[in-house]
């Protein structure tokens, strides 16, 4: 929440230039998609630096600039880094990986609690009612 409200203010001050530091790193993927969507349209007509490690943030730049160890070692459009297959490809790999792999972990855990509870609703179900 307190990020969010951090955005707004900056936003409400309609600065010509826009910095976002890891400005959704603390959010979810669904409110970080909300909020991707709101600050595309505010960004419109402003120059707006991005500093991200979560690479969904950032697939829409004009220019992705990858640093590493304090030197730029890509620079490019998202589809065009990912066509190198250098560091940002490798980066974006591994954080779709990731994000599957906890997608899958998620949804096994939803059917185990689902089967859970059908098991005890089977146990309650025979037991007498008052």
């Amino acid at each position: 929440e307190k990020q969010r409200v951090s955005i707004a203010r900056t936003i409400l001050k309609g600065p010509p230039i826009l910095m976002l530091d890891e400005a959704t790193s603390a959010l979810d993927t669904m409110t970080e998609k909300e909020i991707q969507t709101a600050l595309r349209k505010v960004s419109e007509d402003r120059t707006t630096l991005v500093i991200a490690h979560r690479l969904s943030t950032i697939i829409d730049a004009d220019e992705i600039i990858v640093l590493e160890a304090g030197h730029i070692v890509e620079r490019g459009r998202h589809r065009q880094l990912l066509a190198e297959k250098g560091v940002y490809a490798t980066m974006w790999n591994r954080q779709r990986e990731a994000e599957q792999a906890r997608q899958k972990l998620v949804a096994n855990l939803d059917d185990r609690e689902l089967a859970a509870t059908k098991v005890l609703a089977s146990d309650i179900s025979g037991l007498p009612q008052p």
